[in-house]
């Protein structure tokens, strides 16, 4: 399949910039420990490929999904073969003390690469997911840079996301107190970042979705008024890997817009894929006559479609990868744009927000107006508004 052709792109986004800066980028894998955390999601394993093929000194991958990790493995010794390297994956959680054993025992690294997330809109249903967002997008971040710390780590990476940009839900408002943790300890160590767009087809995306609905004879769904820009998982693991090498310390790197990179709707790209199946769409008017029609139509070459407006909490109308009150740099790199940060936080609101979560965790006990009202605290423009209504309720 051929996923840039289907988000109306011809060329990858970051080849100049890549083929400029290939010696160095090479000569520093090569000599250098990667530890790639998260490294078994759609980005992660793109970035671990991204460094395996330039054959670096030493490569310890670790993501809590086994049957990804497996994947990963299968892939990297399919496309790449192997390495002279010391090449590992481990699956653990980054928030557990079999993690922390892991660390002691080695946490001998030049660059540790987080890719760990939750990502998704969903998690913001309820409390309980909504908490564990925090931990893992906030103080697993927070755990991992002290720990590269005290082990003398040199650089250190995570991603961020272009939701953090003016976030209008919870996910990207998690991403965006991240960030001000990241700049706290960026006094310590060398930090840099990036926010980027939807990666095309990852895993759990709406258009990894289509698949599945296809492999499942089941309708397609998808928004007709949300607009994003996109990326190919190739682009999101070089993206990642230019920050961490070349990004200067509290560097948020991000893709320029250009006529390659430009917004395209959900159901714009649903049309463009069911024609690369050998389908037309049809659309629908319900989610029953979809369900209906997916019995019989694809016999006749068209495939039942849903295509609304969006009318659940947290969705933005259009992304945006940084504010007007940003320092922005777009001379460095051709196709890469740099957000340069200076060491702004402050400590006692970012306290308040640790004690306050410790104090429902002793509880065992919160609720979503809790979390979000304190969201609000750290971030006053947060354009957060709850509509009651979320995807899980939706096809």
């Amino acid at each position: 399949m051929d996923i840039l052709k289907l988000i109306g792109r011809e060329n990858e986004l970051f080849t100049d910039d890549i083929q400029r800066n290939e010696k160095e980028l090479s000569e520093i894998v090569k000599s250098s420990r990667f530890l790639v955390i998260g490294g078994a999601g759609s980005i992660g394993q793109a970035v671990t490929k991204e460094i395996f093929k330039r054959n670096p000194r030493k490569l310890h991958v670790v993501d809590i999904s086994e049957n990804n990790m497996v994947e990963l493995v299968r892939d990297i010794r399919s496309s790449f073969g192997y390495i002279d390297g010391d090449f590992q994956t481990f699956a653990l959680d980054i928030g557990s003390i079999e993690y922390d054993a892991f660390w002691n025992n080695d946490g001998e690294y030049d660059y540790v690469l987080n890719l760990s997330a939750l990502k998704h809109v969903r998690s913001e249903k309820d409390p309980f997911t909504m908490m564990r967002m925090i931990d893992v997008n906030i103080f697993n971040t927070e755990k991992t840079i002290r720990q590269s710390i005290e082990k003398g780590v040199k650089k250190y990476f995570c991603v961020s996301t272009d939701k953090a940009a003016n976030p209008a839900n919870m996910m990207g408002a998690s991403k965006r107190i991240m960030e001000m943790y990241l700049m706290k300890y960026s006094e310590q160590i060398t930090i840099s970042t990036a926010r980027f767009a939807n990666v095309a087809f990852s895993d759990g995306s709406l258009l990894h979705g289509f698949n599945q609905r296809i492999q499942k004879r089941q309708p397609i769904v998808a928004p007709n008024d949300v607009k994003r820009y996109f990326v190919i998982p190739k682009e999101s693991g070089e993206l990642c890997l230019m920050s961490t090498i070349f990004g200067e310390n509290r560097d948020i790197f991000f893709p320029k817009l250009s006529e390659s990179l430009h917004l395209i709707t959900f159901s714009d790209i649903a049309v463009r894929y069911l024609k690369h199946m050998g389908y037309e769409p049809y659309l629908c008017e319900s989610e029953e006559e979809a369900r209906e029609l997916a019995h019989s139509l694809p016999e006749k070459g068209q495939w039942p479609c849903l295509f609304t407006k969006s009318d659940t909490t947290g969705e933005k109308d259009f992304e945006e990868f940084f504010t007007e009150n940003e320092v922005i740099n777009l001379d460095r790199f051709q196709n890469l744009g740099i957000i340069k940060n200076e060491a702004l936080y402050d400590q006692k609101l970012l306290q308040y927000f640790a004690d306050t979560i410790d104090e429902f965790k002793q509880k065992k006990n919160w609720t979503k107006d809790q979390l979000v009202g304190l969201f609000f605290e750290m971030i006053p423009n947060f354009d957060y508004i709850e509509k009651g209504k979320y995807l899980d309720a939706k096809m």
